[in-house]
C-alpha cells in the first residue's frame, strides 16, 4: 500500500486493529454458541466479552512480540487474549483450526471493502449522470481507430461510460454476495471436533452466508471471481481515462481536466496543462489488475489445504481494493471538473468539409437506384479529394458537380444528407435505455 493512493477509510480495514478486531469477534462468537450447546462453560463467552468491553485497544506490539516466538499469527493472539483474560480463555478455538479465523476475517475484510468500493461506484455514476444530461445534445465527432466517423454528442459518450459503470456494480455486487461466506469447520473442514451450528451462529453474527463446503479453507474461486470484477473495474476506470486523454491533446482540446489555479503542468515548460490525472489512472488501473492473475492461481491449492495463497492475498487483498477506492474517488472528481468545450467540438466536427455525412449520401445513392458497389465508387472518390485537401475542399459542393452523382440526387436532396440534426433523432432513446430502464 502506497499512502500517496489511499483514503482512511479503506486503508483502516486492512489495519492490523481492524484484523485482530474481527479475530476476537470470530473467536467469541464462536465460544458464545459452544457454551450454548454446553461444549465449554457459558461463562467463557461472558469472561472474553466482558474484557472486551473495558478493553477497546488491542497491543499490536505485544502480539508482534508473542508472534516472534511462536512464529503464528493465530496462536499468538490466543496466547495473548488468554494472558489478558485469564483462565477462561483456555476455551477459545475450541474444534477450530487457523484457517477458520483467518478465511472467516478476509471475507469480512473483504465485505468491508466492497462496500466502501460500492459506494464510490455511486458517487462517480452520479457524476458521469450529472455531466451527460449536461452535454446531452452537445454534438461532437466519433471516432474510429481514432479517425474521424459519424457526429455522437458528448452526453452519448458518457452515456456510455454510465452504463459500463453500472455494469461494474451489478457485477461487484455478486462478487461481495458470493465473497462473504463464513468457514468455521475443524481441521481439513468435517465438523469433526466442532458442531455445524457454531459456523452457522458465527455466520449470522457476522452477516456472512455459510460456506457449503470449506476443506478447511473457503475455496479461493470465491476470491478470484472478486479480483477478477476488480480488475473490470480498473480496466472500465482506464478506458473513461483514456477518453479524457485523447480529448485534451492540443489537436483535439475538446475537453481537459480542471487546471487548478497556482498548479503547475511541468518544471521546464511553463505552458503545459497536461493530463496528470487521468494518466496517473491508467498507472492505478494497470496495478489493480495485476492482482487477478496471483487470485486466479491461488484457486489450485494441494488437496484440502496448503497456505501458498495465504502470501499473495496479504498483498492483494489490501493493494488491489486500496487503489480502486482511491482511483474510482479521483475519476469522480476529474468528471466532475472536466472543462468541456462544445466550440472546439463544433470546429473538429466540421474539420473535414463534411466527410463526417458519407454514409448517408451512401445509402441514399441506393435508394435512387444506384447499386451499393457504384455508390460507394461515387462518394469515395470525391471524399478522397476532400481527405487529400485536408478538409479544405467540401464534400457537398464536390457531390453537387459530380455529374454521375446530380443525375441521381438533386441538390437540394444532397443538401439535406448534411443535417448534423439527423445524427441526434435517437439520442433520448439511448438516454432512455440507459437512465431509466
Amino acid at each position: 500500500m502506497v499512502p500517496r493512493y489511499a483514503r482512511p477509510d479503506m486503508t483502516a480495514i486492512w489495519s492490523a486493529e481492524n484484523r485482530f478486531k474481527i479475530w476476537f469477534e470470530i473467536e467469541a462468537h464462536a465460544t458464545q454458541a459452544l457454551g450454548e450447546l454446553g461444549v465449554v462453560p457459558k461463562s467463557a463467552a461472558k469472561a472474553l466479552w466482558d474484557w472486551w468491553a473495558t478493553n477497546p485497544a488491542i497491543d499490536v506490539p505485544a502480539l508482534d512480540a508473542i508472534e516472534a516466538v511462536t512464529k503464528h499469527d493465530v496462536i499468538a493472539f490466543l496466547t495473548w487474549v488468554s494472558e489478558n483474560v485469564g483462565e477462561e480463555a483456555r476455551f477459545m478455538h475450541q474444534g477450530m483450526t487457523s484457517s477458520d479465523v483467518l478465511d472467516t476475517c478476509l471475507a469480512v475484510q473483504m465485505t468491508q471493502a466492497a462496500d466502501i468500493l460500492l459506494a464510490d461506484l455511486d458517487q462517480l455514476l452520479a457524476a458521469i449522470k450529472k455531466r451527460a444530461y449536461e452535454h446531452k445534445l452537445t454534438p461532437t465527432i466519433g471516432r474510429s481507430h481514432g479517425i474521424h466517423a459519424e457526429p455522437v454528442t458528448f452526453g452519448l459518450k458518457l452515456a456510455q461510460a454510465y452504463a459500463e459503470f453500472d455494469r461494474c456494480k451489478k457485477r461487484l455486487i455478486a462478487a461481495r454476495e458470493d465473497i462473504a461466506t463464513c468457514a468455521i469447520s475443524g481441521a481439513v473442514g468435517t465438523f469433526a471436533n466442532i458442531d455445524p451450528k457454531v459456523e452457522a451462529y458465527v455466520a449470522d453474527k457476522l452477516g456472512l452466508a455459510i460456506e457449503p463446503v470449506s476443506t478447511q479453507v473457503i475455496p479461493r474461486d470465491r476470491h478470484a471471481m472478486f479480483f477478477a470484477v476488480l480488475g473490470v473495474i480498473a480496466g472500465s476506470i482506464e478506458r473513461l481515462a483514456i477518453e479524457v486523454r485523447h480529448l485534451q491533446r492540443t489537436e483535439v482540446l475538446e475537453a481537459e481536466e480542471y487546471f487548478s489555479p497556482g498548479q503547475k503542468g511541468s518544471s521546464a515548460m511553463p505552458h503545459k496543462r497536461n493530463p496528470v490525472l487521468t494518466e496517473n489512472l491508467t498507472g492505478l488501473a494497470r496495478m489493480v489488475r495485476s492482482a487477478v492473475i496471483p487470485a486466479m492461481e491461488n484457486v489450485a491449492l494441494w488437496h484440502e489445504r496448503d497456505i501458498s495463497h495465504s502470501s499473495v492475498e496479504r498483498f492483494i487483498g489490501p493493494d488491489a481494493t486500496i487503489t480502486l477506492d482511491f482511483a474510482l474517488a479521483r475519476l469522480t472528481g476529474v468528471i466532475d471538473k472536466l472543462v468541456i468545450y462544445p466550440a472546439r467540438m463544433e470546429k473538429n466536427l466540421n474539420r473535414m468539409g463534411g466527410l463526417v455525412h458519407s454514409q448517408r449520401v451512401l445509402l441514399a445513392l441506393t435508394q435512387a437506384g444506384a447499386s451499393r458497389e457504384e455508390s460507394y465508387v461515387l462518394v469515395q472518390r470525391n471524399a478522397m479529394r476532400v481527405w487529400e485537401s485536408d478538409g479544405q475542399l467540401s464534400l457537398l459542393e464536390l457531390l453537387k458537380a459530380d455529374t454521375d452523382v446530380s443525375a441521381r440526387l438533386s441538390d437540394a436532396e444532397l443538401t439535406a444528407l448534411f443535417d448534423l440534426e439527423y445524427h441526434m433523432k435517437h439520442v433520448d432513446t439511448i438516454f432512455d435505455r440507459v437512465f431509466t430502464a
